[in-house]
């Protein structure tokens, strides 16, 4: 990071501004922190290419939707060199909404969405099992989900 790309208490105020709300306007940060909104516009910019914002994201609520059930995998891989190929595999799978390459017991821990457990049962031995490199796998299902958000920058 060169001197003019640090981060100062101005981008993290934004950025607690916009995790708070993503859909809050950029002249409405500008008011609630005392700098113009072509301020927030480039600060944006440069946080973007720095890569510490990566886009923005709808939060659903899938349940609403149809799918009920909201499942964690344990994965064990047969090799840790199977990891790329596998999570290859697994982008390719549409109910598989988040990967990580993990310490611990597991190789692998995975979020997965699904309608009701026919569905999670499909998904689990139709398509995850099928994937490369899977040695197997222990299933955690999701009773509810109490806390979601982001941590406290500001």
């Amino acid at each position: 990071m060169d001197k003019n790309s640090e981060i100062d208490n101005v981008d993290l105020k934004i950025l607690s501004l916009l995790m708070d709300n993503a859909g809050i306007a950029y002249t409405d940060i500008a008011k609630e922190i005392f700098v113009s909104p072509g301020t927030v516009h480039v600060r944006m910019k440069k946080l973007e290419q720095l890569g510490i914002v990566k886009g923005s994201h709808l939060s659903i609520d899938y349940a609403r939707l149809g799918y009920d059930v909201t499942a964690f995998l344990g994965i064990y891989l047969e090799k840790s060199s199977f990891y790329d190929q596998a999570v290859k595999e697994l982008q390719e799978i549409p109910e598989v909404v988040n990967v990580h390459y993990t310490t611990g017991n597991y190789s692998m821990f995975v979020k997965i969405i699904c309608k009701d457990t026919q569905h999670l049962r499909q998904v689990l031995h139709d398509k995850i099992q099928k994937v490369s490199g899977i040695q197997r796998t222990e299933t955690s299902i999701s009773l509810e989900e109490s806390i979601n958000r982001n941590i406290k920058l500001f």
